[in-house]
């Protein structure tokens, strides 16, 4: 928080120009006038150096530490404390070598001797015998040698003649005297001045700081146990700035460990020391766990069935809510999951969990319901009463079973007027799945949706079949499970998880896939935020670097270190495998098909969706439209609003931008406008994958087709003075145009062009019909004879069709 010039005088009870030139004599560049404003740490930098020349006003914190350099300017107030003016001669007066009988000898000894000591422990610093108190309050001669800063041309002077006496004092100095009581003089434009090579007494058995360079102002707080504005005020002391984020040189760094009683030694690497020659420790994502470590865990359940049938319905009336609401068209088109309570059959006060997977009904989903009933224990298949069971039943129903989970079935709509739950059962009995009323092993449960007719006892018997299937797992250990939907929300990317072993808790470094994070939140489906999620638990988590592939496997590792190794690794392996895919090699055999694929007829698209498990849908179906005629290439997918960039990649390969459920930023609008890129939104999948299949087929290059008008039979030739041969003919079928014609002659074609002339007696007529007669003359040709036929056809282009 910012200081004022003026707070401090007001803090200090002094004056603000006293204030504003102790300021500019440090040289604070920020201290113009009363008014400006210091940050926290230079402010109380100055506080304590105000407070040293006026030590009779009472401070309720102690100010830092004074640097050794400004410690003879102390006795220089009691040395230039007589009425004599303020020549600069008198005030290095103490630091010569003084005589025995010269009252301030023993005022420099006295402030020489606390820095000794000030090296070790600050707590000596107040000891220091300044001048009396009493004695600034005399003239106002002695208050202005306290604060008024000298000019340059005396500092340096000063200088000179103190290198002089410090070269006498090392003559006459005892082998016992520390280095450190040694006088340090100031720099012209500021009163801390840097040391010179200074050497500082500490005990043989004082503690050791060990750092390596860069040296960091933090890092070496850290060490020390220090705030880092002390080390910083500390540090200005001694001539050097520096802010907490920069590095420090050595000789700067053991003085300040000094200060704490410390000593300091710099860490230096060998050669070589920097290559690690240790084999690198393979990372295990997944273990085996001890039944020991066991626990049961709540069943995890797939809702799957035909589109219509009352899949969100009925699980509306599960989770009390309406999923169904946004969507477009009435049809899901995400996964969701959601963990419901409910008491068990048999002991009323348990309450169970059970995890419900919702996924959506169209077939463009077939690799999401996959993907559900991989991660299931027990499949719910949804088929309505009144339809009965329908191809994408069936679809379900391969893939609960290959996925080897249990098979329920919910006949829905019960309460429908032509409701048939018999036929449901005389259906599915012919793919296998025989009710337990006829002697099966498979549970038919009537429900409704509307009314929730049913629900209790579907719920109820899931209960019973997942306690019968003993579904265990360890909670104790990390986390490991699938991604169920991901997208990019306004706070960044997020990922529907459900984990299947092992505990998920904020704070976790989490590697999936190519991404990496550390888990920053966990929400439910009722938007809480949890600690953890245990074993099949669904929550959305928050902190990872991208969305990740739906379906995809996620870790929890040791550190983040760890998770973004490994995350970069998998990125480059998939780079180079999409590389090799799409520039394959060229060889002599395969030259003539490169060359004619690269001729081939190709639809560029980029495709842009609002959740993860939507782009792979649609990727999906657009690829499996059936055609080998035109190819079609997704040069980018991915997750969010169509940018800029999509729009500019587009342009750069003349692709088609198609984007479903997101929207189109309004710089892409433009970028998109300028470049001509066409942009296409949608809301209902099939309705991209329609469009996508008539532009596949717009690419094709039309079928000619030709269409005979009519025809004529030469009668008569007539030569013509100019040259030339005019063809009499009668019309026997359809009408004769202008326009293409072909010559026939027993059944062979002779030639083929265009007329040159129609005429019908003197006039040139554009058709004539059948039954009539006229005069035809063709451009090169004019070798008729009696008998042949003349065609008079036309060329139709006929769109293709995949």
């Amino acid at each position: 928080m910012p200081v004022r010039i003026y707070d401090i005088a007001k803090k200090l009870g002094l004056e603000n120009k006293e204030v504003l030139s102790k300021a500019k004599g440090l040289g604070i560049s920020a201290a113009k006038v009363a008014s400006s404003s210091l940050d926290k740490i230079t402010a109380e930098y100055l506080e304590g150096e105000l407070l040293k020349e006026h030590p009779e006003i009472a401070s309720p914190t102690p100010p830092p530490p004074p640097p050794p350099a400004p410690v003879p300017q102390e006795p220089i107030k009691v040395v230039t404390a007589p009425p004599e003016p303020p020549p600069a001669p008198p005030e290095p007066a103490p630091l010569s070598q003084p005589p025995a009988d010269s009252p301030p000898a023993d005022a420099v000894e006295a402030v020489v001797q606390p820095q000794e000591q000030n090296s070790v422990s600050p707590a000596t610093i107040p000891s220091a015998p300044v001048a009396e108190p009493e004695e600034p309050k005399g003239p106002k001669l002695g208050e202005k040698v306290g604060f008024i800063q000298l000019p340059a041309r005396p500092r340096t002077e000063e200088r000179g003649r103190g290198r002089e006496r410090e070269k006498d004092k090392d003559k006459d100095r005892k082998p016992d005297r520390p280095a450190a009581a040694r006088p340090v003089s100031a720099k012209a434009h500021e009163p801390p001045a840097k040391p010179a090579a200074p050497k500082v007494s500490l005990p043989a058995d004082a503690p050791v700081i060990t750092m390596k360079a860069p040296i960091v102002v933090r890092e070496l707080a850290e060490q020390l146990k220090q705030k880092p504005f002390k080390l910083i005020g500390d540090i200005m002391g001694m001539g050097v700035f520096a802010n907490v984020n920069q590095a420090i040189e050595e000789a700067v760094a053991a003085r300040v460990c000094a200060i704490y009683g410390f000593k300091f030694e710099l860490e230096k690497r060998e050669r070589g020391g920097g290559v690690v020659h240790a084999p690198v420790r393979k990372v295990e994502l997944d273990v085996d766990d001890r039944p020991e470590d066991l626990q049961p865990r709540p069943p995890v359940v797939t809702i799957m069935g035909h589109v219509d049938h009352g899949k969100t319905t009925l699980l509306d009336r599960i989770r009390k809510a309406n999923v169904a609401a946004g969507e477009a068209g009435g049809i899901t088109q995400h996964i969701g999951a959601y963990t419901i309570a409910f008491p068990h059959p048999e002991r009323p006060q348990d309450l169970q969990q059970i995890t419900f997977l919702d996924t959506p009904g169209h077939e463009a989903f077939s690799a999401m319901r996959a993907r559900g009933a991989n991660v299931t224990d027990i499949v719910v298949l949804v088929v309505a009463a009144n339809d009965g069971v329908m191809p994408q039943t069936l679809e379900a129903l391969n893939h609960a079973k290959a996925a080897e989970a249990e098979i329920m079935v919910a006949v829905n709509k019960c309460d429908h007027p032509n409701a048939n739950p018999l036929r449901v059962r005389q259906q599915l009995q012919e793919h296998g799945l025989v009710c337990e009323e006829w002697g099966g092993t498979t549970l038919f449960v009537d429900v409704s949706g509307l009314t929730g007719k049913g629900v209790d006892k579907l719920l109820e018997a899931i209960l019973l079949q997942a306690e019968i299937m003993e579904l265990k797992a360890n909670p104790n250990r990390k986390a490991v499970g699938n991604v169920i939907e991901s997208g990019v929300e306004a706070g960044g990317p997020t990922a529907t998880v459900l984990v299947r072993k092992g505990t998920l808790r904020v704070g976790d470094a989490v590697i999936c896939g190519s991404h990496w994070g550390k888990v920053r939140a966990l929400i439910n489906e009722e938007g809480k935020r949890l600690k953890e999620a245990p074993p099949s638990v669904a929550v959305r988590v928050l902190g990872l670097d991208g969305a990740p592939d739906a379906g995809a496997e996620f870790n929890v590792v040791e550190s983040e270190k760890i998770a973004r190794d490994l995350a970069a690794d998998r990125a480059l392996k998939e780079k180079a495998e999409q590389a090799a895919e799409l520039k394959p090699r060229v060889t002599l055999e395969n030259l003539f098909a490169t060359i004619q694929e690269t001729q081939s007829k190709v639809l560029k698209v980029v495709v842009k969706a609002d959740t993860q498990g939507s782009v792979e849908a649609i990727v999906d179906a657009l690829k499996k439209i059936p055609t080998d005629k035109v190819a079609l290439e997704v040069i980018h997918h991915a997750v969010g609003a169509i940018s800029e960039y999509d729009v500019l990649l587009a342009s750069a390969s003349k692709a088609v931008v198609l984007g479903f459920h997101t929207r189109l930023d309004s710089k892409a609008a433009e970028v998109a406008k300028r470049e001509g890129v066409q942009v296409k939104l949608y809301a209902i999948i099939y309705e991209l994958v329609d469009e996508v299949r008539d532009a596949m087929a717009g690419l094709l290059d039309p079928i000619l087709r030709e269409v005979v008008l009519g025809a004529a039979e030469v009668r008569q030739i007539f030569a013509l003075s100019k040259g030339g041969n005019v063809a009499g003919c009668a019309v026997t079928q359809g009408r004769v145009a202008r326009g293409k014609v072909r010559v026939v002659r027993r059944k062979n074609v002779i030639f083929e062009g265009v007329t040159l002339s129609l005429r019908r007696f003197q006039d040139e007529v554009n058709e004539v019909r059948s039954g009539m007669e006229c005069g035809i003359r063709i451009d090169g040709f004019d070798q008729f004879q009696p008998g042949d036929v003349i065609e008079c056809y036309s060329v139709e282009k006929v769109a293709q069709k995949l």
